[in-house]
């Protein structure tokens, strides 16, 4: 991955920190870097900027950065990064269902800020370029799934969980959201529930890939595809 042609976008009103960000995105990443301090201000530099990824804040002026995200990703599949001192798990989910790529907390290394941010841009590189399906093929219509030219037997729950996550590989999913994308009348379930048919699914896709978790856990979030 070439970093030094990539571009950043800073969406952040705290002045040190985004000057923070700018340095050691150019010191240690090679990339460069564009500044917005209001959300309202975000989505016009987005469409005249083009970034490769944007670093949002989620407490802004003008437009908070849930409601930035919302926008971005309604129109783009840009990676997304949010970053904010508000670390209740509710905020948390909320930011990564919207289509946050990853989530970072203050008061934060600048260390691991480029190092998330190269690792949600080679996610993103590898997802554009077709490498993380590992040959995932999903007709919806007539409800076949194939890995590796290799149908797979799976129960309508089973599909859906693998459609869900594969459309939107890196993403991570609560167990909540995943509950609501598989059970179309919206039952409630156990998390236990939803754990047991990823289980199930981890072990179909591993007796064609060979690969034993092309779905991660996340930790205290829920699950994410990988392939």
């Amino acid at each position: 991955m070439n970093t030094k042609e990539k571009l950043i976008l800073i969406v952040e009103d705290e002045p040190k920190i985004a000057a923070l960000l700018v340095d050691y995105l150019r010191a240690q990443g090679g990339f460069q870097s564009k500044v917005v301090v209001r959300g309202d201000e975000a989505l016009y530099q987005f469409q005249s900027e083009q970034p490769d990824l944007v670093l949002l804040d989620l407490m802004l002026p003008g437009m908070d950065g849930i409601e930035v995200c919302k926008q971005l990703r309604a129109e783009s599949q840009v990676p997304i990064i949010m970053v904010t001192a508000r670390v209740d798990e509710i905020d948390r989910l909320l930011g990564l269902e919207l289509g946050a790529d990853d989530y970072i907390c203050k008061p934060f290394s600048p260390r691991e800020v480029v190092a998330r941010v190269k690792a949600v841009l080679r996610r993103s590189e590898l997802t554009k370029a077709g490498k993380q399906s590992h040959g995932l093929k999903m007709d919806i219509d007539k409800f076949i799934a194939r890995l590796n030219g290799e149908d797979l037997a799976l129960t309508p729950v089973e599909f859906a969980l693998l459609q869900m996550l594969s459309a939107h590989p890196g993403r991570v999913f609560s167990r909540d959201k995943l509950m609501n994308g598989m059970y179309s009348d919206y039952r409630v379930v156990s998390d236990r529930a939803v754990d047991t048919h990823v289980k199930n699914l981890r072990r179909k896709l591993a007796e064609v890939s060979g690969v034993e978790e092309m779905i991660k856990s996340v930790y205290g979030l829920g699950y994410r595809f990988e392939g």
